[in-house]
């Protein structure tokens, strides 16, 4: 038996999303994550969603979203508090885990 490493995105691609676009469950405000000194959210999602822009802003992707709560967690205790949005996604929305 051997073990192969796989890289996040070939584990991310096991599970299944079903993105409300209409209702995201999670919303930042750029103009607070602007300020944001420290960026704790770039460094502590584990499926990658956070990014920053050449203009140095900070966007996020919530469709690949695997609803830890670790950005929340972070952004409220280390970070400017620039999630002004973070719910469980609606109803059948969302990352559902095929494996695992």
């Amino acid at each position: 038996m051997s073990i192969k490493r796989q890289k996040v995105e070939e584990l991310l691609g096991y599970d299944k999303f079903n993105v409300d676009e209409q209702n995201p469950h999670i919303v930042l405000d750029p103009e607070i994550c602007a300020k944001c000194k420290t960026e704790p959210c770039l460094m502590v999602c584990p499926a990658g969603l956070y990014r920053k822009k050449e203009d140095n802003k900070i966007v996020f992707d919530y469709a690949g979203c695997l609803e830890c709560g670790t950005c929340r967690v972070v952004c409220r205790d280390y970070g400017n508090k620039g999630i002004v949005k973070w719910v469980y996604p609606n109803g059948t929305f969302g990352v559902h885990f095929r494996y695992g």
